[in-house]
């Protein structure tokens, strides 16, 4: 078994311990009995301390140990935040773990049920491994079952009718050697996280990789003989109760952001669509970092750090209708929030002005630092500039101050945020389910 390669058209990687690859499993199966595609199912341990730090929770709830930044609590707290939102969605449970659990066994429980079932026997609904994956993934995420015990994953193994002599000889011996050779060398691959989806051609080798259940559109796209336009990201919608009071739609959007920029379009024409306003709001995230190779002699979080560098400028440059420059500019400014609030001061809709920021920087590569360059937009759009530069030396940039210190308030670290009334949605793979939110208020 090669990390990228397999006889199967698709290699789904996923960890048992992550929250995500468990809101992938029903989709990904639905896209492939859809399709009466075969998929390749495996097992990537993830080492979650090598990139968002470690904690350990008491028995009360309270962090006991932890290893954290503010920034890391930031994005572990939402990402559970937005799992148990899908969730719900489908009545599945999701709690917080206690830990970073070690999944290896698990993992290797996988490796030894792939040795008793092809791989068009592992995709049926009711096989061995398809049996295994939900009878580990339900109570584990319902806090029931300690995956950690050898016990209790050659127990699951009984229970779904698995063959389980040898089992343990395999799990402390040639199973746990491969299997720890076998995640080095996935990893070493280019797999950083789960899900991860590779899309393989005729002859076994991966051609396109993505990471996230959002890609699934894109990845049946490749499945199905590539027809049409590629589809864009997006998470399931499924059924959603009415949001009183929700008619409007804040969007938080840094410039310079290519995630932003991306979002901008599907963004207003789901707004004209449902004849909702767009409240636009400007934030300053942090810069891609241009990915740096650190060395064969670097630790894994630097790797990591390195490959998922390199995975998001690439898969926001395909995704993209034309080559997107200056990927990192780390230069950020309030000029262009100004403009915004100015445009806002004399005119409800800004849906133009936002337009028109991002395609003077993203499509005609000019500057949006400077007054100068909002000026210039701000006549293109045939607005007037008297007093625009008071504005901006005053009451404009007390204002964008404030603003930005209100978001920041808010959690609001990541661009494009969409915020329906005060709950966030971070990235455009979330219209779907903005989008049925929305209907279900309009008609209620």
């Amino acid at each position: 078994m090669q990390p990228l390669e397999s006889a199967a058209p698709l290699i789904i990687y996923i960890d048992f311990k992550s929250p995500y690859a468990y809101l992938a499993i029903e989709p990904t199966r639905n896209l492939l009995a859809e399709l009466g595609v075969v998929a390749d199912w495996r097992p990537f341990v993830l080492n979650i301390g090598s990139y968002l730090g470690t904690a350990k929770l008491a028995k009360t709830g309270e962090v006991k140990e932890q290893k954290r930044s503010a920034e890391q609590w930031s994005g572990v707290k939402y990402a559970y935040f937005d799992c148990r939102r899908y969730a719900n969605l489908r009545a599945l449970t999701v709690r917080g773990t206690v830990k970073i659990w070690n999944t290896d066994l698990p993992a290797i429980g996988m490796f030894w049920l792939k040795q008793q079932e092809s791989l068009v026997e592992q995709c049926q609904p009711d096989s061995l491994l398809a049996r295994y994956i939900d009878a580990v993934y339900v109570p584990f995420w319902k806090r029931e079952l300690d995956v950690e015990q050898l016990d209790v994953v050659e127990a699951i193994l009984e229970d779904i009718g698995a063959e389980v002599t040898g089992f343990r000889e395999y799990a402390t011996g040639l199973g746990q050697t491969f299997n720890t050779e076998f995640q080095q060398a996935t990893f070493a691959a280019g797999v950083y996280g789960v899900p991860t989806y590779l899309v393989q051609t005729p002859e076994g080798q991966s051609t396109h990789r993505y990471f996230g259940r959002e890609h699934l559109p894109r990845i049946a796209w490749h499945l199905s003989g590539e027809r049409g336009p590629a589809p864009d990201v997006e998470y399931e919608s499924g059924a959603v109760q009415a949001d009183a009071g929700v008619s409007e739609l804040t969007v938080c959007v840094d410039f310079k952001s290519p995630g932003a920029y991306l979002a901008l379009a599907p963004t207003i024409d789901m707004a004209q669509e449902l004849g909702i306003h767009v409240d636009w709001q400007i934030v300053q995230v942090p810069a891609l970092r241009e990915p740096k190779n650190p060395g064969a002699q670097a630790d894994r979080g630097a790797l990591h750090k390195y490959i998922r560098g390199r995975y998001v400028a690439d898969d926001l440059q395909r995704y993209a209708p034309h080559l997107l420059h200056d990927l990192f500019d780390s230069h950020r400014s309030d000029a262009a929030a100004i403009g915004l609030l100015w445009v806002r001061q004399h005119q409800a809709e800004c849906d133009g002005y936002v337009q028109a920021v991002f395609a003077r920087y993203w499509q005609q590569q000019q500057g949006i630092d400077d007054l100068d360059d909002i000026e210039a937009v701000l006549k293109e759009l045939q607005l007037s500039v008297a007093g625009f530069r008071d504005f901006a030396a005053a009451d404009g940039a007390d204002r964008a101050a404030a603003n930005l210190e209100e978001l920041r308030a808010k959690g609001v670290t990541t661009s494009p945020t969409y915020l329906l009334g005060e709950e966030p949605f971070q990235g455009r793979q979330h219209l779907p389910l903005l989008r049925a939110r929305l209907q279900a208020a309009q008609q209620n």
